[in-house]
């Protein structure tokens, strides 16, 4: 199949009128990409075979969020245009090999000065649209009570998916009605609304060839900002020098790590239901590492 034929493979509404030369597939599965030269420049398009209702509109609605709270030298990618199937982004061109140094404490100075954005109440971003985790719909609706939303929007029924779906042991229902009583503890100490990335992994911040950070792919809404320290955490991906100008910038709560595996455990139970392996067995042994 040649680039152009899978040019016209692309939705019209989301082409028409770029002047799309050639596109040249960059990933497949549930969410599909491309690399366009168009008559415009280079763009990234972004599609999804009869996605979940709103699933699109709630990225951009992050991306947006996202441009307007972070500081100048941590860019977002500007939404160029967007439809229920897909978005049309701006093109970031990689570093090609070494990070630039400074790269990591850039990175961990931007994200501070992003979880300075504060709301009004924890939950999404916009009341009209659905709440989700990627595919995974949740409950979004605004609340004063971080630690309840955590266990009882998140925590809970993600467990009740991956038990419900073979992906864990069925214990671990068990282990987590233990730790409830103790929600707002592993929580933290109360903190504001923060605008949150909310899918922070390695694979969501590139680096450019001039060095700049940039943050793709949110799952953004009006959280706690240890949500997105403890998914950096998961993965890998950022350095220490990251963490450590973090800390230095927007000072983490005592006791943030000991916090961690009860913050890691909503992105470990949506990777045990989707992927199954070793996720849920990941989950398992957080939980019996807060249990103590």
């Amino acid at each position: 199949m040649s680039t152009s034929d899978r040019a016209a493979d692309l939705p019209q509404d989301l082409t028409d009128g770029l002047g799309v030369e050639r596109a040249t597939p960059l990933g497949g599965g549930d969410t599909a990409s491309a690399f366009l030269e168009t008559a415009q420049g280079s763009l990234f398009v972004k599609t999804m075979a009869d996605p979940p209702a709103g699933m699109m509109a709630a990225e951009v609605a992050g991306l947006h969020a996202l441009r307007e709270h972070a500081p100048q030298f941590l860019g977002v990618p500007e939404v160029l245009r967007w439809t229920e199937d897909g978005i049309v982004l701006e093109w970031i061109e990689e570093a090609p090999g070494r990070r630039p140094p400074g790269t990591e404490e850039e990175c961990g100075r931007g994200l501070a000065a992003l979880h300075r954005a504060q709301g009004g109440a924890f939950g999404g971003l916009d009341p009209e649209l659905p709440g989700r985790i990627g595919s995974f719909a949740v409950d979004l609706s605004p609340t004063q009570d971080w630690a309840a939303f955590l266990l009882d929007r998140r925590i809970r029924p993600l467990l009740r998916d991956a038990v419900e779906s073979g992906r864990i042991d069925p214990r671990a229902a068990d282990l987590l009605e233990e730790l409830a009583p103790r929600a707002q503890e592993l929580a933290g100490p109360p903190e504001p609304p923060t605008l949150v990335h909310g899918d922070l992994w390695a694979g969501n911040r590139l680096v450019d060839a001039a060095g700049r950070n940039w943050l793709i792919d949110p799952s953004a809404y009006w959280g706690h900002r240890e949500v997105d320290i403890a998914m950096m955490l998961l993965f890998g991906g950022f350095g220490e020098e990251c963490l450590a100008a973090y800390d230095a910038e927007h000072p983490l709560a005592p006791g943030w790590q000991d916090r961690v595996p009860w913050y890691q455990l909503p992105p470990l139970l949506v990777h045990a239901v989707r992927f199954g392996g070793g996720y849920g067995d990941a989950a398992v042994r957080a939980l019996r590492r807060l249990r103590g």
